[in-house]
């Protein structure tokens, strides 16, 4: 089972997706995806980090998620533009090579038995529109790669100030 929680900045989206993967499961799983840039994003790991108590199995994943045994379990896949960034930085803004690794990457965790997913993104391109070519250029690949897990998942919902809205499933 996919979920996908969709929506602006601070809309609700994690918030929503923690508690329903507390809902689902007594030990879900949180992969955050994240890459350690700075100090100041650093104590931003620590403090969502602290915000999860011990019923949380915490994994780190930059990228590879198909690494990690989903299998038998519900895991929140937090967040898919910070796991894009890190594909378009290590790809040199490469939109069309960010699309197919992560789209492969996304299609063997999809794959796994018994697994529910619950994956949060952002709706980038429903904000500012982006002043560089380079921002223009993210937000093609994050609509796109939203795209792509939407038509593959159960349930789409978008976060709007903070109330669920179904939209799919």
């Amino acid at each position: 089972m996919i979920y996908l929680i969709t929506g602006g900045e601070r809309s609700g989206k994690s918030s929503y997706a923690e508690n329903l993967a507390k809902e689902l499961s007594a030990k879900p799983m949180y992969v955050a995806t994240a890459r350690k840039w700075d100090d100041d994003f650093q104590k931003r790991i620590d403090r969502h980090q602290k915000d999860r108590d011990e019923r949380w199995i915490n994994i780190e994943k930059e990228k590879h998620l198909s690494e990690i045994d989903f299998s038998g379990n519900v895991a929140i896949v937090d967040c898919v533009t910070l796991w894009l960034t890190n594909f378009f930085i290590d790809t040199k803004n490469d939109v069309a090579l960010c699309l197919e690794q992560a789209k492969a990457e996304f299609d063997q965790i999809v794959n796994q038995e018994n697994a529910t997913i619950i994956i949060v993104t952002n709706e980038i391109g429903m904000g500012v529109h982006a002043e560089t070519h380079i921002g223009r250029k993210f937000t093609e690949l994050q609509g796109w790669m939203n795209q792509y897990i939407a038509k593959r998942a159960e349930k789409v919902v978008l976060m709007v100030s903070g109330i669920p809205v179904t939209i799919k499933g």
